[in-house]
């Protein structure tokens, strides 16, 4: 398989003009969503696959997994959700009870449609507190700070999470791990580690 290379060259990134939040945002998803357009199917699918195996050792031990159902050029953390059901792991996705309230990690499949056109699962199935969380992102630098769609969600529920003990583990392309440093705010809840079909690189524990 051949890999197409990314929209930015090697060693572009760090020149770039320093950019604001939202400017840096609106730039990493074109890069993403550009990206993307050149896998076919079955590149993409190999490349998901093989974003599961670097994430398979994290799930030794761990009792419940949070993953997420992917949107537009977001990479599939599902072959990775599916390896950690093969060794014992619950699956939780987030489910929106109010769309101006935190959602809640539920375990159960993905099957009605939720606020802002995401799949979730009904809200029968309990509530539950994952122990390790695969989190979707834009972008995300060295230190652990993501950019993600400015919403705020993911900050507010993962921040009673992580005071818990959860480990939070960004999942994108390879490129969507910038050299340049994005700029965080206060509520801004860090990431433990980034993984992408290139491998997994660990910030924190």
């Amino acid at each position: 398989m051949v890999v197409p290379s990314p929209p930015f060259a090697p060693g572009q990134q760090p020149e770039m003009e320093p950019l604001g939040k939202e400017a840096l945002r609106r730039a990493a998803l074109d890069a993403r969503k550009a990206f993307v357009r050149t896998l076919s199917d079955a590149d993409r699918a190999l490349l998901e696959r093989r974003l599961a195996e670097h994430l398979t050792s994290l799930f030794a031990g761990v009792a419940v997994v949070g993953g997420y159902c992917p949107l537009g050029s977001e990479i599939s953390p599902l072959p990775a959700t599916e390896e950690a059901r093969a060794v014992g792991a619950i699956v939780a996705y987030p489910c929106f009870s109010h769309p101006a309230k935190p959602f809640r990690f539920q375990a159960g499949d993905p099957l009605e449609p939720g606020p802002f056109g995401i799949m979730q699962p009904a809200r029968r199935h309990p509530v539950v507190e994952p122990d390790l969380v695969l989190v979707p992102l834009i972008a995300v630098d060295w230190h652990g700070t993501r950019l993600g769609r400015g919403k705020g969600h993911y900050d507010r529920a993962l921040m009673g999470l992580k005071k818990k003990g959860a480990r939070l583990i960004g999942l994108g392309w390879p490129l969507q791990m910038l050299s340049e440093t994005i700029p965080a705010d206060a509520w801004d809840v860090p990431l433990d580690g980034f993984a992408s079909p290139d491998g997994l690189q660990i910030f924190r524990w």
